[in-house]
């Protein structure tokens, strides 16, 4: 892997934070005018996805939130839940978490339609499909 230019490794250190390219790329010193196409195309740079992915990793492991502890936690908190009725608090924090490491894809949802993919995915991981 190529060492990143200043420009590029702010950007990576900026998308860390929330997973927005198109802020990171404000945040980074690019232009707010383009920093929405500058945000697509430095995600599709392979030092910078790599960087990322290497940055993520290396945070999984720091705090031990994995993938395995996201849907065993978000499946735990589902399962008390679901007889309790308060899904939105628990389940976004569990979001935010899988999204530090990688898990979800960037969707915006609203609650209902939110809450039945969390629910499908508990559903699949704990049938192991």
């Amino acid at each position: 892997m190529t060492e990143l230019r200043p420009k590029q490794q702010r950007f990576v250190d900026e998308y860390l934070i929330d997973l927005n390219a198109t802020q990171a790329a404000i945040r980074a010193g690019y232009s707010a005018k383009t920093a929405r196409q500058i945000g697509e195309q430095n995600l599709s740079k392979i030092d910078i996805k790599e960087a990322i992915q290497a940055r993520m990793a290396a945070r999984s492991q720091n705090t031990e939130v994995t993938q395995e502890w996201v849907v065993m936690a978000i499946k735990k908190n589902y399962e008390e839940a679901r007889t309790e009725k308060e899904f939105n608090a628990v389940n976004k924090a569990l979001e935010l978490l899988g999204k530090h490491v990688g898990m979800f894809n960037k969707v915006e949802l609203d609650g209902t339609i939110k809450f039945q993919a969390i629910e499908r995915v508990i559903i699949e991981k704990a049938l192991g499909i």
